[in-house]
């Protein structure tokens, strides 16, 4: 089940503003909001220069920047936790007393009355064990957030100075869930797990540490910053594992097709339908040369 995330704006905001606390991401914020209204033109302009100015106003002055994000590390939690977990934690639940709780020898990033939920951004083959024994006695939401449009800034270790922002080429999809999605793929259909698959707009702040000659493959990821949430993705049984066929594949289809409307390597779309026909979403039919044939599940064979 796919949601729009517009709806949460104001949700979005105040979990923002209680995880960082500051002046430029607030007109971060802003503008990214600006981009989904219809405003008159002139406003748009105004709320992009003064989002322009905060950010070139902060890296104007390297240990101010530098700062700012030191700062910023340290008001998130505990346990090592990161801006993008912070800010997706606070964005489903405000009350922090609900927070890090410990349940059945886990600790749990929130726990409220809808039941336990989990946010995991990368490693599910670390959660399986967590899970298998969770899921026996309770409702368990696994969130994972994914990245839609990225925005790169590189950071120098050596003086602080952080370059201006670039925007990635990538565009992130719910198909990029697919391999995390793979590593508890077992644990998929049991009637507890419900998945969310978000889909947030940020900035992704890395250190120049890499191994090739600009430093930049290889390198080392600092922190990554949410401005915007796109789109929740919900997947609690089989018919909702449909999300992840696309819509223009034929009655009939091989992972060869798949890889071509997807948009995904040959890898990834085999593991998809790896993953698919083993919650009974898809179905083999039979064989094109060495590639599977699939159809959809026929609905009377998809769980209510």
């Amino acid at each position: 089940m796919r949601m729009d995330a517009n709806m949460n704006k104001q949700q979005f905001i105040k979990a923002c503003e209680i995880v960082f606390g500051s002046e430029k991401y607030q007109d971060v914020i802003n503008f990214s909001f600006t981009k989904t209204t219809n405003r008159p033109s002139i406003n748009k302009q105004n709320a992009i220069g003064n989002a322009q100015r905060s950010i070139e106003n902060a890296q104007r002055s390297t240990e101010n920047a530098q700062r700012s994000i030191e700062n910023a590390q340290r008001s998130i939690g505990t346990l090592g936790e990161k801006t993008l977990h912070a800010v997706i934690k606070h964005y489903f639940e405000p009350d922090k007393s609900k927070h890090e709780i410990k349940v059945d020898g886990f600790v749990i990033d929130i726990v409220n009355d809808t039941g336990l939920i989990e946010i995991q951004t990368r490693a599910f083959n670390s959660l399986r064990n967590k899970l298998t024994i969770l899921l026996k006695n309770h409702p368990v939401l696994l969130v994972y957030p994914l990245p839609g449009t990225k925005w790169l800034y590189w950071i120098d270790k050596q003086t602080g100075e952080i370059t201006k922002k670039r925007k990635s080429p990538k565009v992130g999809q719910v198909y990029d869930a697919i391999p995390e999605l793979y590593k508890i793929r077992l644990l998929l259909n049991h009637p507890n797990l419900r998945l969310c698959i978000i889909l947030v707009d940020l900035e992704e702040y890395r250190y120049l540490d890499g191994w090739s000659n600009d430093k930049k493959k290889g390198s080392t990821r600092y922190n990554r910053i949410p401005i915007d949430i796109v789109e929740e993705i919900y997947i609690h049984n089989t018919c909702d594992f449909h999300t992840l066929i696309p819509e223009p594949l034929g009655e009939q289809f091989t992972s060869k097709d798949y890889k071509a409307v997807a948009k995904v390597n040959m890898r990834t779309a085999q593991t998809a339908l790896n993953i698919l026909n083993y919650v009974n979403a898809v179905e083999r039919v039979g064989k094109q040369g060495n590639l599977y044939i699939y159809e959809r599940a026929k609905q009377d064979n998809l769980d209510n």
